[in-house]
């Protein structure tokens, strides 16, 4: 994951130097965009991975990888719908706290859904056991 992170960002900075997002016309911009946004996604899942495995040494890896994920995909999304509003000169302060807040709602729902998920689980076992 590391690797593939490197390799974006690496990919990120020869569109930069090499293909001018201005000039480049629509080829140009999306390159640019679509280079940032793995770049970013993949930062963003390894920062919040690393966080997750300090802080929480008693789950296993596998099971935050997916939530670090996630969070991370929102966040780069968030990060180039924000840039391309810029270029598009369209951005203004209010649609960034729309975006954010649909963002937070949205990733507020699949929390839910995962701990109703072990909540329904942690039941069954219970009858079981009974």
């Amino acid at each position: 994951m590391a690797l593939t992170t490197l390799i974006c960002w690496c990919a990120f900075v020869i569109v930069l130097f090499k293909i001018d997002p201005e000039t480049g016309g629509t080829l140009g911009l999306s390159l640019c965009f679509i280079s940032l946004f793995f770049s970013v996604w993949g930062t963003v899942s390894l920062i919040g991975f690393g966080v997750r495995s300090l802080f929480k040494r008693d789950v296993p890896f596998f099971q935050y990888i997916g939530i670090s994920l996630r969070q991370a995909l929102w966040f780069a999304i968030l990060i180039c719908l924000s840039l391309l509003l810029v270029v598009q000169e369209l951005f203004v302060w209010w649609m960034s706290v729309l975006l954010v807040i649909g963002f937070t709602v949205l990733e507020g729902f699949f929390l839910s859904r995962s701990l109703e998920a072990r909540y329904r689980q942690k039941r069954q076992l219970k009858k079981k056991e009974l």
